[in-house]
């Protein structure tokens, strides 16, 4: 049968031709399109990526292996180097393939440096350890550097070091091997000769917590804020100058510490090809390092060595002179700062006994050594943290005892509880608590002191009930459990409870203990102890401090301890000067009354030719022995003179040491003298006067027994 629809079907197919034509169009504008896509990406990858590609590929292939720089000069007052820097020099060796080839044993799987490599080491240290016997200097036999010692060092396995650091060989080479190992480079060309420094401290051990000490970067990083910061820093920053290598020493406490930024200067650095396994492929280019900048303390050697000398020869005299009728020999320790009241310098600044920081300088602390410094190390002036212990674990921040008064005299006529015209009767012992349940404080070895005229005598006489009755139980009466945070603004306003702010690492605020006493349920006894000295401990710093505060009728001044920064060339980086941290303001009658009081009789100033202020002071504290409890007592002294035109605060605690005029108090008399022949309390120092006689020298406690106050 004919299909009738067959022809109409046809009609309706394309003809083979116009079909190919369709596909072939389709396959050039598609290729169009790719073409005009790969441009596009090509334009990309030129124009816009092609530098981050191209640092990326450069990272890849190289690496910046650090050069330490010299670092900085610490500097005493008169241009005394407490902590310096020599140059020497390096051998270093740089690990390539040649040295580390590997291959895997098909039987045990274990994976090898080849014998080509072995070989090739062996030769190198043999070779280095005939140069070095024949043209170093000569050392005992277990410091010879052997074939073997010198393939340790090598790090061949990258045991130590990543496999394109420098791996040092010898430090310290002398001109003979510098020389040979300069002129030798073509037959050394993994071995760099680089110029390091070594850090020596002043023999004479001065103020050396406060000059602090350094440790390689590597035993550092780990435990110090300021390094886990510069590590993190070092993983993000393209800066290669920045980068920390592990065996460079760093500062890790005091003004090495404090001011590491500065007296590092800028690395150098190698610029070194690296192949896939992260081996060197050679240096391809040098940075020299920057030399670290310099600083100059406010720290007076001769000065600072008299006052080190006396806390020692004070401690002495305490554990065979009687005092109270009883000999200290649990004094241990002591500490003492002498701070310039108008421009805020410390001059000196002991912590007591100290030790020699040079034993820090090779890395590494034999145990016995630590054994014997492991107490003394840290800075007792600033921290009671491992600063130095007495007999019965005192730590060098004990409570105030009596040198509080001045302040809890002006606290009282700033509360208006007392005036300058107060006359108060001094019975020997006043109660607080209730009825029933009394406490009884007594003034020291139960002394009345009678009739005062004014609280300028209160102070002078160092009467506990006085400050008890009239600023004390006032404060409770007033504020009730309130009246703690009162005295603790009060005590803040001139420091204590708060960090001095010298910048040394490890400031202390002090034992705020009155606050523990009022949280215990007594704000009553928390007031009472405080208005006499036995609720807050603090450091010997924030009681130079506070005595400067107090020349300074309510300025406190930051203690300076730099006065300048200064480059290589000399030139002053930055400068130092008076800075007020804070200001409390009081009625002027008021200051004259409480700088009139600070008058107590103390025998070491007996010869004193200036009129000044001081307070001695004898707090208490508790310890246990023989499962029962005791109490020793502190010595504590502030002072500044002169009188009307202060010019030196001197603050000195001797913990366990007895009362504060027979103890501490000599002490700050031979700090003093050591001014005067300085620089002169009047403006004129002794040393310049004709036929000048050292004053320097004074006598230390002659055994009196003066003193007439003890806290209880």
């Amino acid at each position: 049968m004919k299909d009738i629809f067959r022809p109409n079907v046809m009609k309706d197919e394309p003809k083979p031709n116009q079909s190919l034509s369709l596909r072939i169009n389709i396959f050039f504008f598609s290729t169009f399109i790719i073409f005009c896509i790969i441009i596009v990406r090509l334009a990309i990858l030129q124009f816009v990526e092609g530098p981050t590609l191209s640092e990326a590929e450069a990272n890849r292939d190289t690496k910046n292996v650090p050069l330490a720089s010299i670092r900085g000069t610490i500097y005493a007052k008169g241009g005394e180097k407490l902590a310096y820097s020599t140059p020497v020099q390096t051998l270093y060796f740089s690990l390539t393939s040649e040295y580390a080839q590997t291959a895997t044993d098909k039987d045990t799987g274990i994976t090898a440096r080849t014998p080509e490599a072995v070989a090739k080491a062996d030769l190198l240290a043999a070779e280095l350890a005939a140069d070095f016997a024949k043209y170093g200097a000569k050392v005992p036999e277990d410091q010879v550097l052997t074939k073997g010692v010198i393939l340790k060092a090598m790090d061949l396995d990258s045991k130590v070091y990543s496999g394109f650091m420098l791996r040092p060989i010898k430090r310290g080479l002398v001109k003979e091997e510098i020389a040979y190992f300069m002129e030798h480079r073509d037959k050394y060309p993994n071995l760099t000769v680089s110029e390091e420094d070594e850090r020596h401290y002043d023999p004479d051990t001065v103020a050396v917590q406060t000059v602090g000490y350094i440790k390689p970067f590597k035993k550092s990083k780990e435990s110090l804020d300021i390094y886990l910061n510069i590590q993190a820093a070092m993983r993000n920053d393209a800066d290669p100058g920045l980068a920390y290598r592990d065996d460079e020493f760093v500062g890790f406490d005091g003004l090495e510490l404090q001011y590491q930024r500065e007296l590092r200067g800028r690395n150098g650095y190698l610029t070194m090809g690296v192949n896939a396994k992260n081996m060197a492929e050679g240096i391809e280019a040098t940075v020299p390092p920057v030399k670290g900048n310099d600083l100059w303390t406010t720290i007076d050697k001769s000065i600072q060595l008299k006052a080190e000398q006396a806390i020692l020869d004070q401690i002495k005299w305490v554990h065979s002179n009687p005092v109270q009728g009883k000999v200290h020999r649990e004094a241990k320790t002591g500490y003492a700062v002498a701070m310039e009241v108008d421009t805020g310098n410390i001059v000196a600044m002991a912590s007591m006994e100290d030790y020699d920081t040079n034993l820090w300088t090779t890395g590494t602390m034999p145990a016995e050594v630590w054994n014997d410094l492991m107490l003394n190390y840290q800075n007792g002036a600033v921290t009671p943290i491992s600063s130095g212990r007495s007999g019965h674990n005192f730590s060098s921040t004990v409570f105030l005892g009596s040198v509080i008064k001045p302040l809890t005299v002006l606290i009282g006529l700033n509360e208006g509880f007392i005036t300058t015209s107060t006359s108060y009767t001094d019975t020997g012992s006043t109660t607080f608590g209730r009825a029933g349940h009394e406490t009884t404080v007594r003034n020291a070895g139960g002394h009345a002191y009678g009739y005062f005229k004014t609280p300028a005598m209160a102070i002078e006489k160092s009467s506990n009930v006085f400050m008890i009755e009239k600023v004390g139980k006032r404060l409770y009466e007033k504020y009730g459990s309130e009246g703690v945070n009162v005295w603790d603004k009060y005590m803040r306003e001139f420091g204590l409870g708060e960090l001095p702010e010298s910048g040394l690492p490890g400031e202390h605020k002090g034992l705020i203990n009155y606050k523990k006493e009022a949280e215990k349920g007594s704000a009553q006894s928390a007031l009472v102890y405080a208005s006499f000295g036995q609720q807050g401990q603090y450091t010997v710093l924030q009681l130079a401090q506070y005595a400067s505060t107090l020349a300074n009728r309510g300025v406190r001044i930051k203690p300076q301890l730099v006065s300048k920064i200064t480059d290589q060339a000399g030139k002053t980086v930055k400068a130092f000067g008076r800075e007020v941290l804070s200001e409390v303001t009081f009625d002027n009658a008021y200051w004259n009354e409480i700088i009139k009081g600070m008058n107590t009789s103390v025998p070491a100033f007996k010869d004193f030719p200036y009129d000044f202020a001081r307070k001695t002071g004898t707090s208490q504290q508790q310890y246990y022995e023989n499962k029962s409890s005791h109490l020793a007592d502190n010595g504590v002294f502030i002072a500044f003179a002169p009188r009307d035109k202060p010019k030196l605060a001197v603050a000195v605690v001797i913990p366990e040491g007895g009362f504060g005029s027979n103890s501490a108090a000599p002490v700050a008399r031979k700090i003093f003298d050591a001014y005067d022949w300085e620089y002169g309390l009047n403006g004129v120092p002794k040393k310049n006067l004709p036929q000048a006689e050292s004053s320097a020298d004074g006598a230390a406690g002659d055994g009196a027994e003066a003193e007439q106050e003890q806290t209880d």
